[in-house]
């Protein structure tokens, strides 16, 4: 898509990142109605956001994702996010919550501009960004059970931060090579939002492991 120049994919482009912009005003605004949630419904809508990324995967397999659908769980996703926020805004630092989503838009912004090189192919990533997160899944439900060394925390996070990079560069790069079409834009949309969202956590979880916790 990215190396393509005639108008109609460089419109299609453009709809991608204004997409993207408008998922995480989204999100941002969620956070703010997450403040006012009570803790219960919190959890009830976490379990919805997985089944939301389930529906979307098997849907977007027949048909279109819409935008409602789209936006609908960025707000969703903001809310969840707003108790993960605030442990972090009292453990480190409002100050510090937002340089961790500095880097992370840097880091997202170097890694769509190097995928997004048609010279360069990087679908050879899906098959192990995939196996790795699978990886991740598994060490995060250990984690509930038995408390991770701090050395062993570093590692799962930074496989976290190799993982999204990895789908990052997967997915940016396959809308380089072989395009997309205006209905999948919102279904391209979530997946780099998700992007996004996982690669912030993890920075954002490895900046608490780095920083010492205020008092």
């Amino acid at each position: 898509m990215f190396g393509y120049s005639n108008p109609e994919v460089r419109a299609v482009r453009s709809r991608v990142f204004l997409g993207l912009f408008g998922t995480l005003l989204a999100a941002a605004a969620g956070s703010v109605i997450g403040q006012y949630v009570p803790p219960t419904l919190t959890m009830f809508l976490m379990f919805a956001e997985i089944v939301m990324v389930f529906v979307a995967s098997f849907v977007s397999r027949r048909r279109a994702v819409g935008w409602t659908f789209v936006f609908a769980f960025s707000v969703i996703s903001g809310i969840t996010l707003t108790p993960i926020l605030a442990y972090y805004t009292q453990a480190i630092g409002v100050q510090m919550v937002r340089e961790a989503f500095i880097v992370t838009a840097a880091a997202f912004a170097v890694t769509a501009f190097v995928g997004s090189r048609k010279s360069l192919d990087f679908g050879w990533l899906g098959h192990l960004v995939f196996a790795a997160l699978i990886v991740l899944l598994g060490l995060g439900i250990i984690s509930f059970f038995i408390p991770f060394s701090s050395s062993l925390s570093f590692v799962y996070t930074y496989l976290g931060i190799a993982v999204f990079v990895g789908y990052l560069l997967f997915d940016v790069n396959r809308l380089t090579r072989y395009g997309v079409s205006a209905e999948q834009v919102p279904m391209v949309v979530l997946q780099l939002y998700l992007d996004f969202v996982n690669l912030f956590l993890f920075i954002l979880r490895l900046f608490g492991l780095n920083i010492k916790p205020r008092s």
